[in-house]
């Protein structure tokens, strides 16, 4: 049931996250993003959650640590000239930026605070509230040393601290940072990969998330008995798991083979090297969840059975795996 409280705080999160990017100047902007933190808070703490005040509570606290410092680098700014403090200021403003986005080394906080949500929550977090930073991280796109190397420790870190999760939650946790570096690496070149990247990982996201909300799956084991009472999500979730990692038939393949095309070009060799070596590890523990449903034959689990018949859904699933079949086809013979 959607409740009033929820769809007001819902638009007020949205109209601060575009007034943080349609912003004309860094004050407007701060309060945009104030907007959307003081509108988000309520739609997490739910009781659907499982840690509503913990979760909550951490996500306030560390989104309020990066406006403070958003405030102060904005207040630096306007009272000195030299230039030394110009790229200070720039430098703590795109931190707090990357704090927002859950950018490594500044990540701690969002496995923890994913672990906490239901599964409709994490889809917010990890797709709309990546926008606003991301557009703003945009704007201040001039330290190319630094955000290499952010865009290296969230590769890194987030394909090593998702191997040992059993968790499903924290494995999407931190397959979005590697995601972040992905992002992080196309406005590097070329904003309009990053739009194309960002739309086809919030899509294929939102197919992963409501599988698992449907389901009501949390952990690796409970993936055993869910999946086999209907083969088509059970074939669904498999495809949708190889297209996040980005394994070539599938629609992900796409976005990773356009910012790899576009860091050689201006090369950045070691940066694209490093990208594609740990996006391997996450393609690990995607193949290591799809694997148990994918080769064992299991019994069929008799006791619950999810009647999951939405042709909308399937079609929309069928249509965005096979698009970039479908996209080369086109092309080849135009």
């Amino acid at each position: 049931m959607l409740k009033l409280y929820k769809l007001m705080f819902f638009s007020a999160m949205v109209t601060g996250s575009l007034i943080a990017i349609s912003a004309y100047s860094w004050l407007t902007m701060w309060i945009g993003l104030e907007i959307n933190l003081l509108s988000i808070i309520p739609l997490f703490k739910s009781h659907m959650n499982q840690f509503p005040a913990e979760a909550t509570l951490k996500y306030f606290i560390t989104q309020a640590l990066a406006s403070a410092i958003i405030l102060f680098s904005i207040i630096f700014s306007m009272n000195t000239n030299f230039f030394v403090w110009n790229e200070f200021w720039t430098m703590s403003m795109n931190s707090a930026f990357l704090m927002k986005l859950g950018a490594a080394p500044f990540h701690s906080w969002m496995p923890e605070v994913a672990e906490g949500l239901t599964w409709m929550n994490n889809l917010i977090l990890m797709t709309w509230q990546k926008i606003a930073p991301i557009i703003l991280i945009m704007y201040n796109m001039d330290m190319p040393l630094f955000f290499s190397t952010i865009i290296i420790l969230s590769s890194i870190l987030g394909g090593i601290y998702g191997l040992n999760q059993i968790s499903l939650r924290k494995i999407l946790a931190y397959s979005s940072i590697t995601h972040i570096a992905w992002m992080l690496a196309s406005l590097l070149n070329n904003q309009m990969i990053w739009l194309i990247y960002f739309m086809i990982y919030s899509l294929i996201s939102a197919n992963i998330i409501m599988i698992f909300s449907f389901l009501n799956i949390f952990y690796l084991n409970q993936l055993f008995n869910m999946l086999n009472n209907n083969k088509m999500i059970k074939w669904m979730f498999i495809m949708n798991f190889f297209s996040l990692g980005g394994l070539p038939p599938f629609l992900g393949f796409l976005p990773k083979w356009l910012v790899i095309n576009f860091l050689i070009n201006n090369k950045f060799y070691t940066l694209s090297l490093i990208l594609i070596i740990f996006t391997l590890l996450t393609l690990f523990f995607y193949t290591r969840i799809t694997f148990s449903t994918l080769m064992f034959k299991m019994n069929e689990n008799l006791i619950k059975i999810h009647k999951f018949s939405k042709f909308n859904w399937t079609f929309l699933n069928i249509l965005m795996l096979m698009s970039l079949f479908i996209c080369t086809m086109i092309f080849t013979f135009l």
